[in-house]
């Protein structure tokens, strides 16, 4: 018998609003959760970790994807680190960099240094050449220190509702091979 895969979105800094692609694919489909996290706009890393955890308690971790974009990129690589469980996939969206200048506006706790350990999963870094977030050059070395498939797709800014990106099939197409 087939499991059924759960895809679970993890958001970066203030979750994603009702026009982010994050939205759009949880509201089209029943096996897409939202992990909710307790403090949206002064995260946490250790408490957005173990929320990932607490999330996942429970689940096949077999027939996991993950959909972060992000902080929640970050976040995921964390808590990759942390509990070294093996999942399905995930698909890592605007990964961003925290070691920037841009993370001093934002009152976050424990995310840096970036997370460079190589991942126990298959993973795929979807990037732009244009997002103020983090530069093509630090994408893709996450990308190779996590092992992952980078998927480069040109001047797309930060890949959120603001550059565009709502319902945004192409990423749907992305978790194809884990559907």
């Amino acid at each position: 018998m087939q499991r059924t895969v759960r895809f679970f979105i993890v958001p970066g800094l203030g979750s994603s609003g009702p026009a982010h692609w994050q939205t759009y694919f949880e509201r089209q489909n029943p096996d897409f959760t939202r992990i909710q996290q307790r403090e949206w706009d002064a995260p946490d890393r250790a408490e957005w970790v173990e929320t990932i955890e607490q999330a996942l308690a429970g689940e096949d971790l077999a027939n996991v994807v993950l959909i972060a974009h992000s902080l929640g990129c970050v976040t995921v690589a964390h808590w990759a680190n942390t509990y070294g469980h093996r999942i399905k996939g995930a698909l890592l969206v605007a990964p961003s960099d925290v070691e920037t200048a841009h993370y001093a506006e934002f009152p976050t706790t424990g995310f840096g240094p970036m997370p460079l350990q190589r991942l126990p999963f298959p993973s795929k870094v979807v990037t732009s050449t244009t997002d103020q977030w983090v530069t093509p050059e630090r994408a893709q070395q996450f990308a190779e220190a996590w092992g992952s498939a980078l998927v480069a797709i040109g001047d797309a800014g930060h890949i959120n509702a603001a550059s565009g990106h709502g319902e945004w099939p192409e990423g749907q197409a992305l978790l194809q091979e884990w559907a």
